[in-house]
């Protein structure tokens, strides 16, 4: 078994690398592989899309490297192998980024990127930091999260899904800001799991034992 988190120059990467290989050795879950080579992305088991800045740039920036965006686009959507999306990851699995232009995304959950807008003027943008979890449904990527949990959010734009279904969790900041989506064999997180303690790293064990 083995799970590759996707290197396209999109953020530091060290402590994601340090969860996943922590958890997975846990779980006895296999290998863990970070690497930007499609050979790499088409033959692992599992894919983490992680992402850290703009939408536009995240995307542009998966499309540079040859044959990436062919070999993920064909392993999740054709082979149907689990994936993770985290921060800009998870937004890029939606229909539309509209922060600074419109730019399309992977459109597996149909919806659009936004900017927050709370709507008590005293909550700052970013929304950054620890915030509780509201569980809107279940998923085994949420076995043994339950509501109240604290998860570690750093952005500016949230996806909202255009059917309530994929909204697997929330929080909220001045207004619900969507923290979980998932669909098929799917899931995105907004805030950081590697950065969420005890929770987070609980999740990343749920997707590095979930089975579709």
């Amino acid at each position: 078994m083995t799970t590759v988190l996707i290197d396209y120059d999109a953020g530091n990467l060290h402590s994601a690398e340090k969860a996943f290989q922590r958890m997975a050795l846990e779980a006895d879950a296999g290998a863990l592989i970070v690497s930007a080579d499609p050979d790499v992305v088409a033959s692992a088991d599992r894919i983490v899309l992680p992402g850290d800045g703009a939408f536009p740039a995240c995307r542009r920036g998966l499309q540079t490297i040859d044959g990436l965006e062919e070999a993920l686009l064909h392993a999740v959507e054709t082979k149907g192998k689990p994936f993770l999306g985290i921060c800009v990851g998870m937004q890029m699995m939606t229909s539309w980024g509209r922060e600074y232009e419109d730019v399309a995304g992977f459109g597996w959950i149909p919806g659009e990127v936004t900017q927050i807008a709370p709507c008590d003027p005293a909550l700052k943008v970013p929304h950054m930091g620890w915030n509780d979890l509201v569980i809107d449904h279940p998923h085994a990527i949420l076995d043994g999260v339950t509501t109240g949990d604290h998860a570690y959010f750093v952005h500016s734009y949230a996806m909202q899904p255009a059917d309530p279904a994929d909204l697997l969790a929330h929080v909220e900041y001045g207004g619900q800001v969507t923290a979980i989506v998932g669909r098929d064999t799917m899931v995105g997180m907004q805030f950081h799991p590697e950065k969420s303690q005890s929770a987070g790293l609980r999740m990343i064990a749920n997707f590095l034992a979930w089975r579709p």
